[in-house]
Parts: structure tokens; sequence; C-alpha cells
């Protein structure tokens, strides 16, 4: 017997709106304040202010492709697309996190010239623009942070907002450091500081993307525990061909063979939800396939190796029934 089930999140249309609008809001926002950094760091000389407003321009394409993935992940799934348009978030939120590392990158080139030949900076302009950037990021990064920890397209552009808090801070205090002492490496010196605190921040993206692209099992679960507590469940005899794996940060999924007692079909389907509420109240997997079999079964082994076809499993992991 195999089943194939769901446990639903109700999640209200209007949601999935003021997720768009703040994104379109911080959008409009970002981008009317980078042509007056980009004013303002030609006018004081300051590469903290121009490096920030050069961020706030990949902001906005960043902000602009987390609203048109989220789009388009609403739409429903179809013959072309069972899974739907679930990982297009997870391409968002690769291409933002791509395009953090070349603008670390680009910057510690410039700031490296500037190491090389410090020119001066007004320090007075450098503070007072960089403390209006501070607030308008901290609005824009609020703006987004609403469901940034469920959903990794949410998450690379919220870092993208947060990595401009950084570099405004960053810059104020680059400033306030040159009004006070004159030493105008403090300006590239903060860049350098910024970029890579970005570039770690791209490296975690990057990191959790390629996991899901290969559909590893989530860092949080641990797959020796999720048997010891299947196998708890009266009735469970024993569990192999397990798979977990992720379509988003949010969107867990799991395939397992169990071997039961022969029993009615009635019975099995009480069992089988029980199983989907511990996988889905302990793990975050509401989408399971369970394939129930009987005792003449061979259940020998935890991991399947699909490259050998279902009846030739890998010799390594296995579990015996009790």
């Amino acid at each position: 017997m195999s089943g194939h089930h769901h446990l639903h999140q109700t999640t209200p249309e209007s949601h999935g709106k003021r997720t768009r609008l703040r994104l379109m809001l911080s959008l409009v926002i970002t981008l009317g304040f980078v042509g007056v950094e980009v004013v303002a760091g030609n006018m004081a000389n300051s590469l903290a202010l121009l490096t920030d407003a050069a961020h706030n321009l990949t902001d906005v394409l960043a902000l602009a492709l987390s609203w048109y993935a989220l789009n388009l992940a609403d739409r429903p799934a179809h013959a072309g697309k069972t899974y739907g348009y679930h990982r297009v978030g997870i391409l968002a939120a690769l291409i933002n996190s791509t395009t953090l590392a070349f603008i670390a990158a680009g910057i510690c080139f410039e700031a490296w010239h500037r190491f090389q030949s410090p020119t001066p900076v007004a320090a007075d302009l450098l503070v007072g623009v960089g403390t209006v950037a501070l607030v308008v990021n901290l609005v824009t990064a609020w703006l987004v942070s609403h469901g940034a920890e469920h959903d990794l397209n949410l998450r690379s552009a919220f870092l993208h907002l947060m990595g401009d808090v950084l570099s405004t801070l960053g810059a104020i205090l680059a400033g306030i450091g040159i009004y006070f002492t004159g030493l105008n490496w403090l300006d590239p010196l903060a860049s350098v500081l910024i970029a890579g605190l970005i570039l770690w921040n791209a490296w975690l993206i990057v990191r959790e993307v390629v996991d899901i692209l290969l559909e590893s099992t989530p860092r949080d679960i641990e797959m020796s525990e999720m048997v010891r507590d299947l196998m708890q469940i009266d009735g469970v005899r024993g569990v192999h061909d397990l798979h977990v794996w992720s379509l988003s940060r949010q969107l867990r999924f799991l395939s397992a063979h169990v071997l039961v007692d022969d029993m009615p079909v009635s019975e099995a389907g009480v069992l089988r939800d029980r199983l989907d509420e511990l996988v889905a109240h302990h793990y975050g997997i509401r989408h399971s396939t369970l394939q129930f079999e009987t005792s003449g079964c061979f259940p020998g082994h935890l991991y399947c190796d699909v490259s050998n076809g279902p009846h030739r499993p890998s010799p390594k992991d296995s579990v015996p029934p009790p």
C-alpha cells in the first residue's frame, strides 16, 4: 500500500499581497535614495558613500527579482510543472547572493586603489548623508524582514538590505573618524570591512541554495533521530528507502517505504495519519509519500541508491526490523 499525503498550511491570500506590496515599497524607496547618495558621494569624494549607492542599486535589482519570483511562485502547478514554480524563489536567491559576492569583490578592488592614493573626504557630508541612508535602509530592511525567516528568496533580499545597513553604519563611523583625525584611509577601510560582511552573508545564502538544489537533507534534520521516532509509532516494523529533501526553505518533502503488519486499508490510513503528524510537527515536513509493505518485503536498507533501481539498494546504512 502506498499513500501520498499533504498537511497543508492555510496561508491567507492577503499575506502574499502584503509581502509583495512591502517589497515594491522598499524598491521605490531604495531607488529614490540611490540618486541622492551618488550625488552626495561625488561631492564628498567618499568611496564609502559611493559603495553604499552601488549596493543600493543592486538592492533595487534584488528586490525586483524577489518580487517577480513571489508573483511567479503563486502560479498553480500543471502538467509541465508538477511541483509548481516554488524553485523560482531559490533561483532568485542564488542570483541575489551571487551579485553580493561580485559587489564585495568590486568594493575591495576600489578600496585597494584608495589605500594606494588616499583622497580627501568631506567628513561632515559623509556623516550627514550616511545618517539619512541608515534610516532609509533600516526602514526598507524592516519592510522586507516579514517572512524572511521562512523564505530563502525574501531572506536573500533582506540580507541585501542589511548589508546596506552595515555599509551606511560603516560610512558614518568612517566619517566621524576622519572628522576628528583627518585619516582619509578610514574611508576605504570601512568599505573593506563592509565587503567582508557582505561576502560572508552571500556565502551563507549560496550554501543553503546549493543544498536545496542538490536535494540534500535539511541541516537541522538528524536522520537517525527521525528513524527512531518513526519506529516508535505502534504498527511500524521497519523503515527503508528513506529520502528527505526541500523544494524551498519552507517546503520539505519525505518519501519512505514502511514495513507494517498485514492490516486493513482503514487501519493503514490511521497509521499513515500518525506518521504524517509526526514528521510535520517534529521536522516541518508537510508533504510525505509513504509506501506500506508487509513482512514479506525485504526492508534491509535505509537509503536507496536510485541509480541502481528500486531492487538494488546501497549496501550501507541498513536498519533491520526488530
